[in-house]
């Protein structure tokens, strides 16, 4: 992933991982590092990042989509319902990664996922709860923190806590990915003109907490 800012044809520093590619453009310009409190999308991201395991994220964001018409839109309500006939049946579905243990695994944490609502009341509240202290962020980003780095200590704890709950294919690798693109760390680049944007958003952010047992 190229950590240098490189400028677009419109003349707008990114973060170079973006490159030239329109939709990757976009997806940067207005989703990446955006705090996030919507369980649904939350729990699209930990899907989808799931599915990019050993994949480029351009990959998956081409296929985004297929991956919401094939599951309900990612309710995991009804995901939670989906057998052995949907898996064989998406399995033959061109619109999304055909690969069965990690569809298998979403359609678990489905499971998981009403499991840790009954507990935490929402996923956005336990997410949150992972969010790395301000203190220990660098002054200045000239290098993606989260990025230099393929994991971290909150990504780890976070992704311990999935497995120690039973969600599957979230290690500390794809959890530190999620934790970069919902927000719970603002990694744009110095210079780059989303940064300000997501600093702003996420002074004004106030995140969602595990009600009271």
């Amino acid at each position: 992933m190229a950590l240098e800012l490189l400028h677009g044809a419109d003349g707008q520093p990114r973060c170079g991982w973006c490159g030239s590619d329109a939709l990757y453009q976009a997806y940067h310009d207005h989703e990446w590092g955006m705090p996030v409190d919507d369980d649904r999308r939350l729990f699209e991201k930990l899907c989808l990042e799931s599915f990019q395991a050993g994949l480029s994220w351009r990959t998956i964001l081409g296929r985004r989509d297929g991956f919401r018409a094939a599951f309900h839109d990612f309710d995991w309500i009804e995901m939670a319902r989906m057998g052995d006939a949907d898996v064989l049946r998406l399995l033959q579905d061109p619109g999304i990664i055909r690969h069965r243990g990690k569809i298998e695994a979403v359609l678990h944490n489905a499971r998981c996922m009403q499991e840790l609502l009954a507990r935490e009341g929402s996923l956005a509240a336990f997410v949150w709860s992972f969010e790395p202290d301000p203190a220990s962020r660098p002054a200045a980003v000239t290098v993606p923190w989260l990025c230099a780095n393929t994991t971290s200590p909150a990504s780890e704890a976070m992704a311990r806590e999935l497995r120690r709950r039973g969600w599957r294919f979230l290690g500390p690798t794809t959890v530190h990915a999620f934790m970069q693109s919902m927000g719970l760390i603002n990694d744009h680049l110095d210079g780059c003109h989303a940064r300000a944007r997501v600093t702003q958003a996420r002074a004004s952010f106030r995140p969602p907490t595990a009600r009271s047992s």
